[in-house]
């Protein structure tokens, strides 16, 4: 990375830095671009330069958020399974306390914004369906190997002369993959929000996720049993 993009990193980090402590403070609804501005020291049309709605100024990773699951599914090593590698990903998140996840301090203020906002919750679930959308796109690309499934890209979606396919089409398997992987982060944050500790709600989210994932790997794969190698 250049000087120029460096610096370019610098500001717009500068910039959701200074907007966040405002949103908890006051609320997203109540805070304008103008105050963010002020209080991260440049000018208002700086900020939409880095930041085109003010709702990305507080999902300022919204872009990663939305990359990540078709990430996972591109990056997996041969041989393994999408949702199992979804799985994992989420459970290693989990054990490590990824800040994104919310296991950290102050998770429960930055939830309490959005739940208060109607333009972040919209933002919320279109960062959701991006999300679904782009893991989609990985999973044609990059599809599961199933033992009625070829290892090339195309064929395990395509339909034989009976109009049946060796894997359900891409969009379905995105919004069952990703469907699960959003129900267990709303878990986590209903638990959390309530009181339950950390730790505990991460258990309780683990046990349930690995179950979920599991019966999405079995409706693929067949039991494990019948998994060559499992």
């Amino acid at each position: 990375m250049g000087l120029r993009e460096i610096k370019k990193q610098q500001t717009r980090t500068a910039i959701a830095d200074a907007a966040l402590p405002l949103f908890l403070e006051y609320g997203f609804d109540r805070v304008t671009v103008a105050e963010v501005a002020r209080h991260a020291g440049v000018s208002t049309n700086t900020v939409f330069n880095y930041f085109p709605a003010k709702e990305d100024l507080f999902f300022d990773r919204g872009a990663e958020a939305e990359e990540h699951l078709a990430a996972v599914v591109r990056d997996r090593a041969p041989g393994t399974c999408p949702v199992e590698a979804v799985s994992e990903d989420l459970l290693a998140g989990l054990r490590e306390n990824h800040p994104m996840l919310g296991l950290r301090p102050g998770a429960t203020a930055f939830w309490q914004v959005i739940l208060d906002s109607p333009a972040l919750l919209a933002r919320e679930r279109e960062i959701g369906e991006r999300a679904e959308a782009a893991l989609a796109a990985a999973l044609a690309g990059h599809p599961p190997h199933t033992p009625d499934a070829p290892h090339t890209p195309d064929a395990p979606y395509t339909p034989d002369a009976a109009g049946h396919s060796a894997l359900p089409p891409p969009a379905l398997l995105a919004g069952a993959v990703a469907g699960t992987h959003r129900a267990a982060l709303r878990e986590l944050r209903r638990r959390i929000m309530a009181g339950e500790a950390p730790g505990a709600a991460r258990d309780a989210v683990v046990s349930a996720a690995v179950q979920g994932f599991g019966l999405l790997c079995r409706g693929l794969h067949g039991p494990p049993r019948d998994r060559p190698g499992a």
